[in-house]
């Protein structure tokens, strides 16, 4: 008992160290995205860094080839990518209206000979639902615009990351394994073994989801950008990298890339259907590659993350701590996810679980049997609910 009522004791410790944490985030928020992400990037590229540095390379000198060949990255896209894309958006931006005028005819066009008697009603919707388009298009692309560019914070934003996320990065992967080995030092000696297991689990489902999935949604982009380009979609550039970067969340982003890039091949393509079968054929090809290959190949069944519970985190980290938040929502995810299980391992050997039960019904037949105070057996977890966590090998 009295081991037991000490969990409970260090779980409220750690829960008060969980809160102050998140307090001191939603305080420094708006300064923190650079080493954020300099953090993130460091975390997913350090097994490289290991990787050099056993082969014989100096840790000081492998962390600074990573940092060159990330800012060649940076270099490069910003010279021969984000123009293009620019240029992309800006021409959606301007010909949507015209695009959303010719989709309504292609729709009135079918409608006439579906609908028959019912054609005048539904024109007189979708002829109000354009024409309330078309007066708010320009409000809507100026609140997006204000929303983006206000008080000139997303320029700021960008020259921090390009100035402070390098930096972080390098030192980060320098003082690596001396930061891990004197976090450990740190940790409390009678608990330090549970706190490492789920370090370690915690550790083992966000790699797999950032470096399994990141370079799954690298290889989908390229996929996405060379078909859709080969077929001849227009903003086949934008949609591709758009649905490649929302793969990050499984099957969500190929839905919505799907959506977007079958409507712009209709509207594009009309009466036509050529455009459109051919892009239903690359997204029908995308989910068989990710399923077949890429997601059990590279990923693997490590995750342990529904995408349900994916999507929810992204919006709450997302809507609590803005860019920040959606950078390590990921992360965090996963490790509520490792400590809600251990937390309800603990519930189920706990003091109050096992007072719950003195005195109470019977339980039927083929119930778990409640613990006893002589010495009887604990009930099954996993007949209670779900497996608890174990050991890593």
């Amino acid at each position: 008992m009295t081991v037991k009522r000490t969990s409970e004791r260090q779980v409220l410790f750690w829960l008060a160290i969980g809160l102050l944490f998140t307090v001191a985030v939603l305080t420094l928020s708006s300064v923190l995205l650079p080493f954020v992400a300099g953090l993130v990037i460091a975390y997913a590229v350090n097994p490289l860094a290991d990787m050099l540095q056993r082969a014989g390379i100096p840790r000081i000198i492998s962390a600074a080839l990573i940092v060159l060949a990330f800012l060649a990255i940076v270099v490069l896209a910003i010279m021969f990518l984000i123009p293009t894309l620019a240029a992309q958006v800006q021409q959606l931006v301007v010909s949507l209206p015209g695009e959303i005028t010719k989709l309504q005819a292609a729709l009135e066009n079918w409608a006439r000979d579906a609908l028959g008697a019912r054609f005048p009603e539904f024109k007189a919707g979708l002829d109000q639902a354009a024409d309330e388009f078309a007066k708010n298009w320009a409000s809507i692309a100026g609140i997006v615009a204000n929303s983006v560019w206000a008080q000139g914070r997303a320029v700021v934003s960008f020259i921090s990351i390009l100035l402070i996320t390098p930096v972080v990065l390098f030192y980060t992967l320098v003082d690596w394994n001396r930061m891990i080995a004197r976090i450990k030092s740190w940790l409390p000696r009678d608990q330090a073994p549970t706190i490492l297991r789920l370090a370690g689990e915690i550790d083992t489902a966000i790699s797999a989801f950032i470096r399994g999935q990141g370079l799954v949604c690298i290889i989908l982009g390229i996929y996405y950008v060379t078909a859709l380009s080969f077929v001849g979609l227009e903003y086949g550039l934008l949609v591709g990298i758009a649905t490649g970067i929302l793969s990050f969340v499984p099957f969500v982003g190929w839905a919505l890339g799907l959506i977007t890039a079958s409507v712009l091949a209709l509207v594009q393509g009309w009466p036509d259907l050529t455009l459109f079968l051919g892009v239903l054929a690359i997204f029908a090809g995308s989910q068989i590659l990710d399923a077949a290959f890429l997601s059990p190949k590279i990923v693997g069944s490590r995750i342990g993350l529904h995408p349900v519970w994916l999507i929810f985190a992204l919006m709450t980290f997302s809507t609590l701590f803005g860019t920040v938040g959606v950078l390590v929502a990921v992360p965090l995810a996963a490790a509520v996810g490792v400590l809600v299980r251990f937390a309800l391992e603990l519930y189920l050997n706990s003091s109050f679980y096992e007072s719950s039960h003195d005195g109470g019904p019977e339980p039927g037949p083929g119930a778990a049997q409640p613990p006893t105070r002589g010495g009887g057996a604990k009930p099954d977890a996993a007949a209670v609910a779900t497996p608890v966590l174990k050991d890593k090998p």
